[in-house]
């Protein structure tokens, strides 16, 4: 009976490996200036066919199975063949949004999808969508609609996390000086132009590069976490409710200048944060213990994990291979973190911690939506 116990056992943990394999969608990163890599090995790989050059956002795509489908800045579109699809110029994110693109499959349709895009500091463009069909042009795309108006003013956070019913997308915005978080819904008949209006946290407003700052689920769906980036920047750790798209309950953390990127460990039990000191220079990577207690204990595990060499950290982001990857601003290395469930120092933070093959990394790394995100659905992550 014990033999049987432990050959069902394996049985359950290769099924979810493979499960864990299966999630192909975010295998492929195009970013900064020509940068990218593939995870299709199971470890990161510097990839130098990329065209998409960019200071801050970036969006990918592929397919289950880790085949490249098609990826942009906000503003140019690339197939797979690292070609501009036909009408794949014009949308109206911006090479400087924190956020400029993300890319969501429509439910139900396999051919179908969206792009969100993002102006620049508040600007008059707001936040928009594009649609392509992947059926066109002999399989490689094509985009048939572009920049569908959905909200202006809005800053540059621009995220996306699955419905509780895990076919459905909630994509997640912040009005400009504001304190109103919005959610629109995605659905199989598409995009639900009438948004869910959570009033949480902070006002998001003032001078207009105030608008600058990552906006990022837990890999759960459950929590959000944004970079409110000025002077005496802060970053704010939200919940999420993925059936009704409210947001609430708002913590706080204080003090920390020029903040820009955020992202949760695998387990959802560290938050980490980059800030850069005014007018660069100090550039940190911080994370904070969300398990530590009410907003004043977190706000107090706040530990400086990590230091650049670089005069400015940017984005953070898990890869599929359990780690994160920093982007430092016009570098031929990301940092890394390769141990990111690991309190304090011990996660281990490398300033050259991955090459990028003589391509240089910016301020931004591909934003993706929770629901594709490595680790969401990864049963293996705990060894």
């Amino acid at each position: 009976m014990g033999n049987m116990k432990t050959l069902l056992a394996i049985a359950i943990l290769c099924i979810g490996s493979l499960t864990a394999f299966a999630q192909g969608e975010t295998t492929n990163w195009y970013f900064g200036k020509n940068a990218g890599i593939s995870f299709a090995s199971g470890k990161a790989t510097a990839l130098t066919n990329g065209r998409l050059v960019t200071e801050e956002g970036s969006a990918t795509i592929s397919d289950k199975n880790g085949n490249l489908l098609f990826y942009t800045n906000g503003i140019t579109v690339w197939n797979r063949n690292h070609r501009v699809m036909p009408n794949g110029n014009g949308l109206m994110g911006r090479h400087s949004s924190t956020q400029s693109a993300l890319i969501l499959p429509k439910p139900g349709n396999d051919s179908i999808y969206y792009i969100f895009t993002t102006d620049i500091q508040a600007q008059s463009e707001g936040l928009r969508y594009s649609t392509i069909n992947l059926s066109k042009d002999g399989g490689n795309g094509d985009l048939v609609s572009k920049n569908s108006f959905l909200m202006a003013p809005a800053t540059e956070k621009l995220t996306a996390v699955r419905h509780s019913n895990n076919r459905d997308w909630w994509v997640l915005a912040h009005r400009w000086n504001s304190s109103a978080y919005v959610a629109y819904l995605v659905t199989e008949e598409g995009v639900k132009t009438e948004a869910v209006i959570s009033n949480a946290g902070t006002v998001h407003g003032g001078a207009n590069r105030k608008a600058i700052g990552y906006l990022v689920p837990s890999p759960n769906g459950n929590k959000l976490a944004a970079a409110l980036w000025s002077d005496k920047s802060n970053f704010e750790v939200l919940d999420f409710n993925r059936t009704t798209g409210e947001i609430s309950n708002p913590i706080l953390l204080k003090g920390f200048e020029e903040a820009y990127g955020v992202a949760f460990s695998p387990d959802g039990s560290k938050l980490y944060g980059t800030a850069n000191g005014i007018g660069g220079g100090k550039a940190q990577v911080i994370q904070f213990d969300l398990k530590a207690g009410n907003a004043e204990a977190i706000s107090k595990s706040a530990v400086v994990v990590g230091t650049s060499g670089s005069p400015r950290v940017g984005a953070l982001l898990l890869g599929p291979d359990g780690q994160i990857y920093v982007a430092r601003k016009d570098n031929f290395y990301l940092g890394v973190i390769s141990k990111p469930n690991v309190a304090g120092k011990e996660c281990t933070y490398t300033d050259n911690g991955f090459h990028l093959a003589n391509r240089k990394s910016d301020l931004g790394l591909p934003n993706f939506p929770q629901g594709l995100i490595p680790g969401t659905y990864k049963t293996t992550s705990k060894r």
